[in-house]
């Protein structure tokens, strides 16, 4: 930034925040950690809470896509008005609001009697969440001046890693002493501790000229992202991806989007400004977020079969496989912003994508007898490759923002991120479903006609129905687990293309060298982001 001759900088920050910043930081880590974590930590409990009851709910497949889709639909619906919210009222507001509804939601899903009600409640904890997500980088945003911000927000990507990937650890540990219901209970003493923490330090902030709400593009988005995702996980249902409760949900949900689009162009006061998108750049760094997530929480839904079900290993020990993704997040993430003064954030963040992808490879050759360090390496490489995507793309998009829309601009961010999720549980779950229901059939002539359909759903549904043949479901074993990988070497190699799409993507629009960086410091780019607003 050129300051003009005769001027002296003012110190953006208020001296009594600016002491305070790595506290704050710690606080917004701890609410950020908690609801990205309630996501992850699901993934290592499909298979307990399939189980039939006590032990469980009796999930089926599709109930467990929508125990995880219906809390990442809401929050990804529900981040764009979260976003505008936060900047209206004020983010401190919106944060000690969005963090103890999250509270209340978990407290009422661990005592949950059905998976219709689990199902609710883990709605009910998203909306919460939406309100945390964007707050948290926005307030970042606000109490870091512009040269700590890479570092900071590296470590603010970077806890989003960890929680993803500790998720299956702390569920583990939970899950190896309690029952299914302490993954979500634990969350309530945490967020009395952070209510108070952010009370007490987290300064608030909000747009001086804030849009209005746009209720309308709220409820069409929600409308659309779950009427797609619905057919998408009927399709997996069915194994038929031409059904007409398939086609049907999917074509209304796509017209409802457009829909959104054409609104959100017309109004004044839009949920998601589309003009963001006339920069190369934003649009390439927030489509590189929904293709990692689309990938990774895809992999992670079914890698939980495949450590428990194929492998035989506990919740605890899955989890503690999976710690590498989070050790590699929590010492990675922070320092891309080193890869990127050296190689610039095309680079670094194409190459991270690469590396995502090679991991993906790798699972499609694992099976029952895979060493142990081989899986190691590569979720390892998943979360080296992550922290690099993340963390240089997360500042790109927010840079390329005035600071005063912080909380919108980092929403969309997030929307983008929970969107790719979303859809990514339900794509790869559905050609997991897929392919094993087709590779299984052939298997179940031993079963009662009005159970081959049930048993044929799933891996842990098949795995059921052969205990309670007793001995004779012995056979069922072999070919089940055989079906399993097959169904995971395809998906992952879809996984694998999807990140091969997302390293083209950031390889192509984002910028190069750390020097060709836009900076919205400077008079120019701030003149050009007002003129989006």
């Amino acid at each position: 930034m050129t300051i003009p001759s005769g001027l002296t900088a003012s110190p953006r920050i208020p001296e009594a925040v600016h002491r305070r910043r790595w506290m704050i930081l710690t606080v917004l880590m701890f609410s950020l950690i908690i609801v990205v974590l309630d996501n992850s930590i699901l993934n290592v409990a499909v298979k307990t809470i399939a189980s039939p009851q006590p032990h469980g709910l009796g999930a089926t497949q599709s109930e467990l896509e929508w125990a995880i889709n219906s809390y990442t639909l809401v929050f990804a619906g529900m981040l764009f008005t979260a976003g505008l919210v936060g900047d209206r009222i004020g983010r401190k507001k919106v944060l000690i609001f969005g963090t103890l509804l999250f509270g209340v939601g978990s407290a009422f899903a661990a005592l949950s009697g059905s998976a219709a009600e689990l199902i609710a409640y883990r709605a009910m904890m998203g909306f919460g969440a939406a309100f945390v997500m964007p707050a948290t980088l926005a307030v970042l945003v606000h109490v870091f001046e512009r040269e700590e911000q890479p570092r900071a927000m590296g470590i603010w990507a970077g806890s989003v890693g960890v929680a993803i990937a500790g998720g299956p650890l702390t569920g583990g540990l939970l899950l190896d002493h309690f029952w299914w219901g302490s993954i979500f209970l634990i969350n309530v003493p945490v967020v009395i501790i952070a209510v108070i923490c952010m009370a007490l330090l987290v300064p608030d902030s909000k747009d001086p000229d804030p849009g209005r709400l746009d209720p309308v593009g709220v409820v069409l988005s929600i409308v659309g992202l779950v009427l797609v995702v619905y057919g998408i996980i009927r399709a997996g249902e069915l194994g038929d991806f031409t059904a007409l409760s398939v086609v049907a949900p999917v074509a209304v949900g796509l017209a409802v989007l457009v829909w959104f689009v054409v609104h959100e162009r017309r109004s004044r006061h839009p949920a998601l400004d589309l003009a963001y998108f006339r920069q190369p750049a934003f649009s390439a760094g927030v489509a590189a977020i929904a293709l990692v997530f689309f990938a990774l929480m895809g992999l992670t839904f079914f890698s939980a079969f495949y450590l428990q079900s194929v492998r035989g290993y506990s919740a605890l020990q899955a989890g503690l496989l999976i710690v590498p993704v989070a050790a590699a997040q929590m010492y990675f993430a922070p320092r891309a912003r080193l890869a990127v003064a050296r190689f610039g954030t095309r680079a670094t963040a194409a190459a991270g994508m690469l590396l995502i992808a090679a991991g993906f490879v790798a699972f499609a050759y694992f099976d029952a007898s895979t060493p142990v360090w081989v899986i190691e390496v590569a979720f390892f490489a998943q979360g080296v490759g992550m922290a690099h995507v993340s963390t240089p793309v997360t500042y790109t998009v927010v840079q390329l923002l005035p600071r005063e829309k912080a909380g919108s601009g980092s929403a969309l961010n997030n929307t983008f991120r929970q969107i790719g999720g979303a859809l990514g549980v339900a794509v790869l779950g559905s050609m997991l479903a897929t392919r094993y229901r087709s590779g299984i059939e052939e298997h179940l002539g031993a079963l009662p006609a009005g159970a081959r359909d049930a048993a044929g759903e799933s891996l842990e549904a098949t795995l059921t129905a052969a205990e309670k043949l007793g001995p004779a479901g012995k056979t069922l074993i072999g070919p089940a687990h055989e079906a399993f990988l097959d169904a995971m070497h395809l998906t992952s190699l879809g996984s694998a293309v999807i990140a091969v799409i997302g390293a083209v993507v950031v390889g192509v629009f984002l910028p190069g060298r750390p020097d060709d960086d836009p900076d919205p410091q400077d008079p120019e780019p701030v003149a050009q982001a007002a003129a989006l607003d």
